[in-house]
């Protein structure tokens, strides 16, 4: 697992490079889950693929842009991954992220082992969620992550980001949405899944909500490369992770780009979540 987190390291890094330095423009496709690439997505994904298919633990990776696995012999480990997450809000020079869930057996919520995430800001941060949930921050003098705390969630938060078309909302949905805004909680969401939920991880609780809405009942974050990985951190931290009704790690995933609705947060917004959902049949 250690050779892993250190190979992310140095993927985190070139990539960081690559945001820096390479043409942000569009290709001429799209990704398996329907999304217009950009060409930093295209060169993520290479980049990760170099590191993690020279790791002797790997067995098997599995990308947000990929069709099906590459395998490679020897190893234990599946990871599955978002090369760059949140990439189309590159060309307004806004933080963009890369996921990481570390499985073994295979690929559903309860055999998650270990997951990373790395945010390429004003500063390069990663955040490791193996026992305990550990951020780190890249020296750019000696180009190594240092390690700078432990992550706790508080049981409440004040910050809320709440993800899907508001038009395609439930209203119940939109009522609890309302219910916390009335309750002091202040509005900070960017529209890219690692810069959200880091914020609220580091401000140590809030609700990142990306709900099931009219038109895609599935939701859109796909399980095995955003959503998994996330939940697996904000449990660790001492949060909960749900699709409105059930834990999200006891979801099994039957298609690798499968989509769920998700909720991430504190102790106190996640039951707010679950009071809201039960009995609500979408």
């Amino acid at each position: 697992m250690t050779e892993i987190v250190k190979t992310i390291e140095k993927i985190a890094i070139e990539i960081y490079e690559a945001i820096k330095t390479k043409d942000t423009g569009k290709v001429n496709s799209q990704n398996k889950s329907g999304d217009v690439q950009v060409k930093l997505d295209v060169i993520s994904d290479e980049i990760v693929e170099k590191y993690l298919l020279k790791v002797s633990s790997v067995k098997e990776i599995m990308s947000e842009e990929k069709e099906k696995p590459v395998l490679k012999s020897g190893g234990k480990y599946l990871v599955a991954y978002d090369p760059l997450d949140g990439s189309s809000l590159i060309d307004v020079d806004l933080s963009v992220g890369s996921i990481f869930g570390i499985y073994e057996g295979g690929y559903s919520g309860s055999e998650i082992k270990a997951a990373v995430y790395v945010v390429y800001g004003p500063r390069v941060e990663m955040v490791v969620a193996r026992d305990v949930v550990e951020l780190f921050r890249l020296n750019e003098k000696t180009n190594e992550f240092e390690f700078i705390k432990e992550l706790k969630l508080k049981n409440k938060g004040k910050v809320l980001a709440p993800g899907g078309t508001q038009a395609k909302w439930f209203d119940f949905h939109k009522k609890m949405i309302d219910s916390l805004f009335k309750e002091g909680y202040r509005l900070r969401y960017s529209g890219g899944m690692v810069p959200d939920l880091h914020q609220i991880l580091l401000k140590e609780g809030g609700l990142f909500s990306y709900p099931a809405t009219i038109d895609k009942k599935e939701g859109k974050l796909r399980k095995l490369f955003e959503v998994f990985p996330f939940a697996y951190v904000y449990k660790k931290a001492g949060g909960g992770a749900i699709d409105g009704y059930k834990d999200l790690l006891s979801l099994d995933c039957k298609d690798y780009h499968e989509t769920t609705p998700c909720f991430f947060g504190s102790e106190y917004e996640i039951k707010k979540v679950l009071e809201t959902y039960k009995d609500k049949k979408l």
